[in-house]
């Protein structure tokens, strides 16, 4: 009897984690991709790079700068509703209506674009930071379910752009916009194979309480705090890493395009790290993971400041991004660990919201930095990974998950 179930089992798990890879990704990946369509559909309608330039920045803008401050009331709603999924599945259709109004740049009121890609920054906490608040709902082990998560974002952010070029390359950018509208509301179909349990309820739920029981579980439980800390300052380094590298590949290969080839190093890497933690048991401890991950990231990244050719460059940044997605899952797994249940999906959706924060912080930083050595900006990057390591030199040993507790 045992062996014939052991297999039933085995295809449930897998059962599980496809459904949710089949509404995360399809999400998640249009959410990557609208951060290049934008600007390319903004020029083609222009017809000039600069004017088209700007709008694209202002319309990406209006479409991420929003999930910074929603990010908490979202994580408080998921917290507190009966019923978490169909919000998840609402916000999916909310994103696929605002890159379909992108479409209509040109014909469709300005305005009435704004508003709705506005729309879409506001919904897009609940199918990133909220849907992996949830993700152990899916699927059982909680170690595959965040290394599957990650994956998801992996995946997110390395086909996301690469569907928007494909298209743009086939097509043209307003075709490109449907399509990732398209994308996007399969992820809202695919969420009806899931099944997200709502949180324990209480008498007391006030939001602004709850919102500050959540913002002092990030800032005062300690072990949550290091995660918090160390997993934003880490985005700094990886948000600067795209513009760092055209600076690079200009140096080494006289063409600033190569810089293309060093970011797809590093997702192709992560992507592969990924895959390669979720099939593959590690029996160190998330901490551990997390914090040698990002010093390993780190010198990988100092690494690559030594001028020995294009090569040996995407070598070692491709094997930092092997390594970066270990890390990032078990600080997804941290996070679900060391926070209570009533204020989980607050604890992801503002910390993934401080993540994006840091990584714009870092690009523009960077980009300030313009005329600074390449090799230099690729020794800070890697400092800032040194330095999100050591933070976690402060997580307390031996603590234990207070993930059971309501």
């Amino acid at each position: 009897m045992r062996e014939r179930g052991a297999p039933r089992i085995h295809q449930n798990r897998a059962v599980s984690e496809i459904g949710y890879l089949t509404a995360s990704v399809p999400l998640r990946l249009a959410n990557a991709a609208a951060t290049v369509v934008l600007p390319l559909l903004a020029v083609q309608q222009t017809g000039d790079i600069v004017a088209g330039g700007a709008l694209g920045g202002a319309l990406v803008a209006a479409s991420l700068a929003p999930s910074v401050v929603a990010a908490p009331l979202v994580g408080a709603l998921l917290d507190r509703t009966p019923h978490p999924r169909r919000w998840m599945m609402t916000a999916a259709v909310v994103q696929a209506l605002s890159l379909l109004s992108a479409a209509g740049l040109g014909v469709v009121p300005l305005p009435i674009i704004v508003v709705l890609l506005v729309a879409g920054g506001v919904a897009s906490p609940f199918y990133l930071g909220g849907m992996s608040s949830f993700v152990t709902d899916a699927i059982a082990d909680e170690r595959r379910a965040y290394a599957d998560d990650g994956v998801s974002y992996n995946i997110a952010s390395v086909g996301g752009p690469a569907l928007a070029a494909l298209v743009v390359a086939l097509a043209d950018a307003r075709i490109a916009s449907i399509v990732t509208a398209v994308v996007a509301a399969l992820g809202a179909v695919g969420m009806l194979a899931l099944h997200f349990a709502p949180r324990p309820r209480h008498d007391d739920l006030h939001l602004g309480r709850d919102i500050l029981r959540a913002v002092r579980a990030l800032t005062r439980h300690r072990p949550l705090a290091a995660v918090t800390a160390s997993g934003t300052l880490s985005q700094l380094g990886q948000g600067a890493l795209p513009i760092a590298a055209i600076a690079l590949a200009h140096e080494r290969a006289a063409s600033a395009d190569q810089g293309a080839w060093i970011v797809t190093a590093f997702a192709i890497g992560a992507l592969a790290g990924g895959v390669a933690y979720a099939l593959i048991p590690v029996r160190l401890r998330p901490e551990v993971v997390m914090g040698g991950g990002f010093a390993v990231v780190g010198l990988l990244t100092l690494g690559a400041v030594a001028d020995l050719g294009m090569p040996f460059t995407l070598i070692v940044i491709g094997l930092s991004g092997i390594v970066v997605a270990p890390s990032a899952a078990a600080m997804l797994l941290l996070r679900k660990q060391q926070s209570r249940a009533r204020v989980r999906s607050q604890v992801f959706t503002i910390g993934s919201g401080l993540r994006t924060a840091a990584a714009a912080l870092g690009a523009a930083i960077v980009g300030q930095l313009g005329g600074a050595p390449a090799g230099l900006l690729i020794a800070l990057i890697g400092v800032v990974w040194m330095a999100s390591a050591a933070i976690m030199l402060a997580y307390p040993r031996g603590a234990q998950p207070v993930d059971a507790t309501a």
